[in-house]
């Protein structure tokens, strides 16, 4: 395959050192996946064996660790959005993290705040929904808004149930 690097220099083709170098910051200011430090450094023009060399490195040198990314984004997710654990195992899947690190991301998170985060929820939605006069739609409503949220349907029906 013939690559024009006349075209690598205008679409911000850097060296590898620096690239090395600005990877590392990028790597260092938050924690990333694989994913999208793969998309960062074929963003500066590197060719797939450069990307997967740095990669390496990034990992060797702990810049790179999908087990600490994963649990850092369910927390983060869980904490900040109110996301339910499905909606996290979704998220990380699109940004191609191992089931293993899903699984140790989404253990990190404390059952007894999880409950608390829905039963949150849905006290929440319950007081917005109230003007709606049928209750079929109004509990229709609040659980079509804990699924989207990422929540269990279990757990959904189970604290629907205690708050009847």
């Amino acid at each position: 395959m013939l690559y024009n690097f006349q075209h690598l220099k205008q679409s911000g083709y850097i060296g590898l050192e620096q690239a090395l170098i600005k990877i590392r910051h990028y790597c260092a200011y938050q924690e990333r996946s694989h994913q999208e430090v793969k998309e960062k450094l074929f963003s500066f023009g590197l060719y797939p064996d450069q990307v997967n060399e740095l990669i390496a490195g990034l990992i060797q040198e702990n810049f790179l660790n999908e087990e600490r990314y994963a649990i850092a984004f369910a927390g983060g997710k869980f904490r900040i959005k109110g996301w339910g654990k499905q909606k996290i195992r979704y998220a990380l899947r699109l940004q191609k993290v191992s089931d293993f690190c899903i699984r140790k991301g989404l253990n990190a998170i404390d059952d007894e705040a999880y409950m608390a985060m829905l039963k949150k929820l849905y006290e929440e939605k319950q007081k917005s929904v109230r003007s709606e006069k049928n209750m079929f739609i109004r509990m229709r409503k609040i659980r079509l808004f804990l699924q989207q949220r990422g929540f269990e349907t279990e757990l959904i029906q189970e604290i629907m149930k205690q708050n009847k």
